[in-house]
């Protein structure tokens, strides 16, 4: 069973089309959507367990260029 959740994501000015271009590329990531309020980018990442997913954000999200801050939001089945 995998873990899914919502990574938010700001940017600076201007960057948010570029991010989430960028972030469609990696391997786990379902979607990338810029949207308008407090963050830019929305994306959905999946991954086989919560450690994964902290590595996929760390180690690949939180490198793009332009990214200043990310909220990892993960979903929960209640």
């Amino acid at each position: 069973m995998t873990v899914s959740a919502y990574v938010l994501i700001q940017t600076e000015v201007g960057k948010a089309a570029q991010v989430a271009g960028e972030i469609r590329d990696i391997d786990g990531v379902r979607s990338a959507d810029d949207v308008t309020g407090p963050y830019d980018v929305i994306a959905i990442a999946e991954a086989d367990n919560m450690d994964d997913l902290g590595r996929m954000v760390v180690s690949r999200v939180q490198m793009i260029d332009g990214i200043t801050r990310t909220l990892t939001c993960p979903v929960v089945n209640l």
